[in-house]
């Protein structure tokens, strides 16, 4: 019988994950992992955080671990062009790679300003290469402007304020992040912008971005110029996920999974920024971004893949954060919108909680500077608790630190 072969295409945290799983689930076959970028696997959280503030970015694991002791066989600088279920086997790099289990973790590509191509100066930040770019723009002195006031573009802001440069946000919303925390709390991040400087223009779009060779102006939808000599767009992501079309592979905003991470196909799961699947702890569809759910998932998807028989579902509450200007904003779970409170702290202050309530359940809880409670309140949103429950518990953290500075005094 031939050996077995595990082909994981993508190798960012997802794929590693995938091949780390299966060799520590005692795989012994193949594994061959395929990356469209000539890089090893690197962390990308920080590329729009501590790598633009001039820290290096190793990769993951060192080539020799992964040749040598994980046993796999590296097709980088690669990107996959085709799959074909039928006959399973993937196009990438001018080459045909058969498999016997698939992990599709190819990820999610920067969307980018319509109409810049080629023009220097203008950059998406998705891949190590953009944010050297970027970094390198920044240390010269750039006149900074920022399309899209989410989480990497406020953390290019943040970047670029923290070398004492001027900068602008662009952002269409009338209120930033509206669809990662809501509307309300979208306003006190806003604020946390407008406390370190930054120029947020919110309701505002973009006409043209303009120069000769290079950018030298952002022409905004009121008729404003702003003088530019870099613009970073941050304006979100797109599945990665052409390669796939004509594959038999359900595409809905990502590879449409169910709950184990299975596509339908038989052999063939997916993880990652470009999964979309069944979180049955909230019992919706999602397709996450996030460093955690990415790790996560990378690893189930594998030992799925290898064992479908005793595949196990994945869920998860979502987690992410953000730096920005020295704070740290966290978030778990979903922005629910029947009710948003704010349980401790002030919104337009350095430090703040907030609660997020779906009927009568806790569904999510973002935090500024609340490293010390945020899983405390994933716990409780992963074990179902209910709106009455969250309150509770927030009443009895206020209480305790009440008592804690009277003791102090």
């Amino acid at each position: 019988m031939s050996e077995r072969h595990l082909l994981v295409v993508g190798a960012s945290l997802a794929g590693l994950r995938a091949v780390e799983a299966a060799r520590k689930s005692g795989f012994d076959g193949r594994i061959t992992l395929i990356g469209a970028e000539p890089h090893l696997p690197y962390d990308r959280p920080p590329l729009s955080k501590a790598f633009l503030d001039g820290e290096d970015l190793p990769a993951f694991r060192g080539e020799e671990v992964l040749r040598e002791e994980l046993g796999v066989e590296l097709a980088l600088g690669a990107a996959a062009t085709a799959l074909d279920t039928e006959a399973g086997t993937v196009r990438a790099g001018g080459r045909e790679f058969g498999y016997d289990a698939l992990v599709i973790a190819t990820g999610a590509a920067a969307r980018a300003l319509p109409g810049t191509g080629g023009l220097r100066g203008v950059h998406t930040l998705r891949t190590r290469d953009d944010a050297l770019a970027v970094r390198r723009a920044l240390d010269a002195g750039a006149r900074t402007v920022v399309v899209g006031a989410g989480f990497i573009g406020s953390e290019v802001a943040s970047a670029a304020r923290k070398r004492g440069l001027e900068v602008t946000i662009v952002e269409a919303l009338p209120t930033p992040l509206v669809r990662a925390v809501g509307e309300t709390m979208g306003g006190a991040c806003a604020a946390l912008h407008a406390r370190n400087g930054t120029d947020l223009r919110c309701g505002a779009g973009v006409r043209a971005v303009e120069g000769d060779g290079g950018v030298e102006r952002v022409v905004l939808s009121d008729g404003t110029v702003l003088a530019a000599d870099l613009v970073v767009a941050g304006i979100g992501a797109v599945p990665a996920t052409g390669w796939l079309a004509g594959s038999g592979l359900t595409l809905d905003d990502g590879v449409v999974c169910d709950e184990t991470l299975f596509t339908g196909v038989p052999g063939v799961y997916a993880a990652g920024d470009v999964a979309r699947w069944h979180n049955p702890l909230f019992g919706r569809h999602m397709r996450l971004e996030h460093w955690t759910s990415a790790a996560e998932q990378g690893a189930v998807a594998a030992r799925n893949a290898l064992d479908p028989a005793a595949a196990k579902p994945y869920s998860t509450v979502p987690y992410f954060w953000s730096d920005w200007y020295g704070a740290r904003i966290q978030f778990v779970g979903v922005p629910a919108t029947d009710e948003v409170r704010v349980v401790d702290g002030d919104p337009a202050g350095e430090r703040f909680v907030a609660l997020y309530r779906e009927g009568d359940r806790l569904v999510g809880a973002l935090t500024l500077n609340g490293q010390a409670q945020i899983m405390k309140y994933r716990g409780l949103i992963m074990r179902g608790a209910s709106w009455a429950e969250g309150l509770e518990f927030a009443g009895r953290r206020r209480a305790a630190a009440a008592a804690a500075v009277k003791e102090s005094v």
